[in-house]
């Protein structure tokens, strides 16, 4: 494997800093599957990445640049255009710059050995020593910590790195175990009590855990979230909210909505008597086609979608 270590001679440093390894265009493309005429034209068209130079013109690409070529793909599969990834790019690096001045030298830094930690546990598929970092975590931080800011993190990171043998292995290890816990926790949540929420995904849309730490994360000590297991029918939901009588309903989805979109929920709106909501990563990109609907928007970020839930049914939200 071709690597260099910056600074080097003829290079153009930009944001480089001392020790960054950097890839030349065929190590890249290795390692993320993608071609090099591709990302040529993510670089050229869109600006999605933006490698650094020799004086031969030769690209070189930091470890960063490796992790955003990562990030690009994700959001492929999830159905959005690569002429409008750059846009959610640097919404999503917005937000992470905002967070890490907030948290720079303390709880960021804590972040991140928790996940080193877990990382290392997981590595050695050691469930014993996993078990015992997610307990001490739990003791450490709110569950709204916990999961926006380290598990999750951490699972869409091992989800995006599965080149290496083992990897796959490995994601699927975490990914697991996070199921199981998490579900015990929401079963717990609601044991003798009525369900005050429904939770859905929209089929296909979304990955089983990330539905799980949505009914979670908006859940609370007084209300109570009934997540309905992924690949439920969504011309069926009437009939359960007639049975259950939810304070609303919140369909939960992390791809990009279809121009379709609006007017299947308007009518399934129209056949419930209870809010209709929308939550996840399509909450955001939905936002401006559902403008002025009876479809309300929570967001995808957990403490927001809680608080965005609790005003909905209050009726102190508009839709």
């Amino acid at each position: 494997m071709s690597v260099i270590t910056a600074p080097s001679p003829g290079l153009e440093q930009g944001a480089l800093r001392t020790g960054d390894e950097l890839f030349p265009i065929r190590e890249v493309s290795r390692l993320t599957g993608i071609n090099p005429v591709t990302l040529r034209a993510w670089e050229r068209r869109y600006g999605l990445i933006q490698p650094v130079r020799t004086e031969s013109g030769h690209r070189l690409y930091t470890q960063k640049d490796i992790e955003t070529v990562h990030r690009i793909l994700d959001w492929i599969e999830r159905g959005v255009a690569v002429s409008k990834v750059g846009k959610i790019l640097a919404r999503d690096d917005g937000q992470s710059s905002s967070l890490h001045h907030l948290q720079e030298g303390s709880d960021h830094h804590e972040w991140a050995q928790w996940q080193q930690q877990m990382q290392t546990a997981i590595g050695a598929f050691d469930e014993l020593q996993l078990e015992r970092l997610y307990g001490q975590v739990f003791a450490a931080y709110p569950a709204a910590v916990v999961f926006q800011d380290i598990l999750m993190p951490l699972w869409h990171q091992l989800l995006r790195h599965q080149g290496r043998f083992g990897q796959a292995s490995e994601w699927l290890f975490f990914d697991s175990f996070l199921r199981a816990r998490i579900s015990q926790r929401l079963q717990l949540a609601r044991a003798g009590r009525t369900p005050q929420v429904l939770l859905a995904a929209i089929a296909g849309e979304c990955r089983e855990l990330e539905l799980l730490v949505a009914g979670l994360m908006l859940g609370g000590d007084e209300r109570v979230v009934h997540v309905l297991s992924v690949g439920q029918p969504l011309d069926e939901l009437t009939l359960i909210c007639e049975k259950i009588r939810p304070q609303a309903l919140v369909l939960f989805s992390n791809r990009a909505p279809t121009h379709e979109l609006p007017k299947r929920l308007g009518r399934l709106a129209l056949t419930l008597d209870c809010p209709l909501l929308l939550a996840g990563d399509a909450s955001d990109m939905a936002q401006q086609q559902l403008a002025g609907s009876v479809i309300g928007c929570l967001g995808s970020e957990g403490r927001l979608m809680q608080r965005r839930l609790q005003q909905f049914i209050s009726g102190t939200l508009d839709t």
